[in-house]
């Protein structure tokens, strides 16, 4: 076993704190990398909160984990000692269902195993995440990075920039499409340099008319405020695809109306209430409401691939991991621009 270090939350009533604790061996097949950075997603308050329910404790979180390998198994063939690696969400599937037989591990019919708080293909051995000094994983689910990269700025890539990246090529936005991006935070801001990348044209949904300028420095073409009821009426029947973003509650009619005939929006933000779809907003111009989620290990690396040819990373602030808690109550308000990435040398 390998000795490794990290940040656990225990109970979910207690706050993150130092916990030392066991990776495995590296086996035949397995990559073991230590750990320079590690982004903060909003699910891993959730979790460390057990708000999904069933959370495993104790619980170390993190799953946009970047840093540089330092050993790997006699069979690996895809990496080696001192390449850059990355691992997101996953860290292996059952490799024999039908999803996983297609490159849509993330859809693994016989369950996928998490990054965190979640169980091995055992299913008795439980995972731990990145906001940890190593890991040990599979060589199959482990990432090239780019050196063209800023490392740091590529973590969030592992998460909020393949959530957004594999439904905008599963509905081969591009060129000629109009495409709203509703909402600008860690998966927005991805949201709006991808879909410029790709050639749509781009225009922000926010409800603050503050984040204009940032928008525009990011790439959109427009801006449209939708706390004012008169800039949402100009864009009503305009858009073909919607990503929707907003993890809060929010009127999935309202925006629907905003599509072309047969416009579709996409959900990857996820609100904790159910939401009532007025049967109305979809026939009328045989709209569709979809949702996505990460993707598959080969779109994860093709998205990875895609972001060292355009120089796309994500807008990050660094923190200190014994200031994640008050990153996490920064990302509740809003308050950054638009991922917190661990430093993790201050582990």
């Amino acid at each position: 076993m390998i000795a490794a270090k990290g940040y656990a939350a225990q109970t979910k009533e207690t706050d993150l704190a130092p916990w030392n604790f066991q990776r495995r061996t590296v086996g035949p097949h397995d990559v073991q990398f230590d750990i320079t950075y590690c982004g903060v997603c909003h699910s891993d308050l959730h979790q460390i909160r057990d708000e999904w329910g069933g959370s495993i404790f104790p619980m170390v979180p993190g799953h946009e984990i970047v840093g540089r390998v330092v050993a790997v198994g006699n069979h690996v063939t895809k990496f080696k000692v001192g390449d850059l690696a990355g691992t997101g969400c996953m860290v292996d599937s059952c490799r024999v269902c039908d999803n996983c037989q297609h490159g849509l591990e993330q859809y693994c019919t016989n369950g996928n195993t998490l990054t965190y708080n979640s169980l091995e293909q055992d299913h008795k051995t439980p995972t731990y995440g990145g906001y940890s000094n190593t890991i040990v994983v599979h060589e199959d689910f482990v990432l090239h990075i780019s050196d063209k990269l800023n490392l740091a700025a590529a973590a969030p890539l592992l998460c909020a920039g393949i959530t957004t990246y594999s439904p905008l090529k599963h509905w081969k936005v591009g060129k000629g499409h109009k495409l709203a991006v509703l909402g600008l935070g860690g998966l927005g801001h991805m949201g709006v340099k991808f879909g410029v990348a790709l050639g749509a044209e781009v225009t922000v949904l926010s409800t603050s008319p503050k984040k204009e300028e940032d928008a525009r420095k990011l790439g959109a073409h427009k801006f449209v405020v939708t706390s004012d009821p008169e800039q949402l009426q100009s864009v009503a029947g305009y858009f073909d695809f919607i990503l929707d973003t907003v993890s809060a509650e929010h009127d999935y009619n309202q925006y629907l109306n905003l599509l072309k005939s047969d416009g579709v929006h996409i959900c990857v933000g996820a609100p904790p209430s159910p939401s009532a779809i007025m049967s109305f907003s979809l026939i009328i111009g045989r709209k569709s409401l979809a949702g996505s989620s990460i993707g598959g290990i080969a779109e994860t690396q093709e998205m990875l691939d895609f972001c060292a040819e355009h120089n796309i990373v994500s807008d990050i602030e660094m923190i200190d991991i014994k200031d994640i808690h008050t990153a996490y109550e920064r990302m509740l308000k809003g308050d950054v621009r638009y991922r917190f990435v661990i430093d993790m040398a201050t582990l």
